[in-house]
C-alpha cells in the first residue's frame, strides 16, 4: 500500500507526459513513426474558460494530441496563445512542460500536496468525467493532478477518441 507519513496516498501512477512542440502534425508523425505511439484524442483547445482555469493561463488557444504509449500517454501541445518561448531541455537541464499524476480523489490530493509544498494555480477544475489542476513542485516543475471518474476513460483504445 502506498503510504506517506502514515496516510494512504491516492496517487495511482503517471497518466501522461506533456511535450510542447512547434508543429503538432509533424510531432504526431514522428512519435507515431519513430515509437509506434497512436493518436487516441486530438482537439483544439480555445475559448474554454475551464481549460484556462485548470492550466493557469489566460486565453489559451492550442492544439493537442494524446498518444498512447505502451504504459502511459504522451500529450503533445502546440500553443498559438499564449506564446511560449523555446526552452528545449538538454539532458542535464531541469524540467519538462508537465508531468500528470492520476489520482483517485483530487480534492484530498490537492490539499495534501499543498501541505507538502506544491503551489497550485487554483482549486481542481471539474470537467465532468475528469478533474484537473496544475501546480508547481518546490523546484518550479509543473505537475498536473488528474482524476478520472469514468473508468471507461482510463481504458482508452486507439479508436475511442480520435477526432473528438
Amino acid at each position: 500500500m502506498n503510504q506517506w507519513f502514515g496516510r494512504t496516498l491516492l496517487i495511482k501512477g503517471i497518466h501522461h507526459i506533456a511535450i510542447g512542440v512547434p508543429d503538432l502534425q509533424a510531432a504526431i508523425d514522428f512519435y507515431g513513426n519513430a515509437f509506434g505511439f497512436s493518436v487516441v484524442q486530438q482537439s483544439r483547445i480555445a475559448h474554454m474558460p475551464l481549460a484556462d482555469q485548470a492550466v493557469g493561463v489566460t486565453a489559451m488557444d492550442a492544439d493537442m494530441a494524446m498518444l498512447k504509449a505502451p504504459n502511459c500517454f504522451i500529450e503533445l501541445w502546440q500553443y498559438r496563445s499564449p506564446r511560449g518561448s523555446d526552452k528545449t531541455s538538454n539532458p542535464n537541464d531541469l524540467g519538462y512542460p508537465h508531468l500528470a499524476l492520476q489520482v483517485t480523489d483530487i480534492e484530498v490530493e490537492h490539499e495534501r500536496l499543498t501541505t507538502a509544498g506544491m503551489e497550485f494555480v487554483g482549486p481542481p477544475v471539474d470537467f465532468g468525467d475528469t478533474s484537473a489542476v496544475y501546480g508547481r513542485d518546490p523546484f518550479g516543475n509543473v505537475i498536473e493532478i488528474y482524476e478520472i471518474r469514468n473508468s471507461e476513460r482510463a481504458q482508452l483504445s486507439p479508436t475511442d477518441l480520435v477526432g473528438s
